[in-house]
């Protein structure tokens, strides 16, 4: 789909899913972020995209946005001791925005967020469930009705690696699954996977929203990679195949029933 392509929506059973992208954000909504953020936006900002789940039933929905996943970036700059090992990339990540430097403070240039996105106001909460996503009724070959790939943010780290966040969204008769990753590759220093998925079931009125936190050092990645006949360095740009080799630090269930 292009760029420049109109809000996508679709509706099944009470549900209405959007989609938008549009153009990186140009000068003026960059600055303006900037002031209501605290931080500088990475270098490609699609500051318009969104992807948004609206259930038309009832008073609930969820949107995925890039202007508050980046709100959750540490701004203080201590998580920074957890991936800037390399000084030499800190030094030239700080270059690239010197011209701001008066106007932020130190803050995570990675742009780690652990963003599961935003519920709308009058929405009720998830609840920590132990009830996992059912993923044989998402391999069953249902039809797809709507399918959307959105990047909310870019960054190349000062050509040290890159770190994006995507959302994908596939919609089928019956359910729908929603992806929101985050993916990071410190050359020599990290790489780091952050997965959200939110299931919704449209006959039991049921969300499940899974959080996966996955990270390994670059040369142990690089030393499993090295036993195998792949390619490592397209691997290594492979964030689905670096999700069945990283480590699992964290996972979590959350859950909803709509309409009780």
């Amino acid at each position: 789909m292009s760029a420049f392509q109109k809000p996508s929506s679709i509706s099944v059973k009470g549900f209405r899913i959007s989609t938008q992208k549009r153009p990186i954000l140009k000068a003026d909504p960059i600055e303006d972020m900037t002031n209501q953020l605290g931080i500088a936006p990475p270098e490609m900002i699609f500051g318009d995209n969104y992807v948004t789940i609206d259930y038309e039933m009832g008073n609930w929905g969820i949107t995925f946005n890039a202007f508050d996943a980046l709100d959750r970036v540490d701004k203080t700059g201590s998580s920074m001791l957890k991936v800037a090992h390399s000084k030499e990339w800190q030094k030239s990540r700080e270059k690239n925005h010197e011209g701001i430097k008066e106007v932020v403070k130190p803050f995570d240039w990675s742009y780690s967020t652990d963003y599961p996105g935003t519920l709308l106001a009058g929405s009720p909460p998830f609840e920590k469930t132990n009830k996992p996503i059912p993923v044989e009724l998402l391999k069953r070959p249902d039809p797809i009705l709507f399918f959307d790939d959105v990047v909310l943010y870019e960054d190349e780290l000062a050509d040290n690696g890159i770190t994006t966040l995507s959302c994908k969204i596939r919609v089928m008769p019956n359910r729908l699954l929603l992806l929101l990753r985050f993916f990071m590759r410190l050359d020599n220093v990290l790489f780091r996977l952050r997965d959200t998925r939110v299931y919704i079931d449209f006959e039991r009125l049921e969300v499940i929203r899974e959080h996966q936190s996955k990270e390994c050092d670059y040369e142990t990645v690089r030393q499993v990679l090295a036993t195998t006949r792949e390619d490592v360095p397209a691997v290594m740009r492979d964030p689905n195949r670096l999700s069945e080799i990283l480590p699992l630090l964290e996972k979590r269930l959350e859950r909803v029933v709509l309409g009780v």
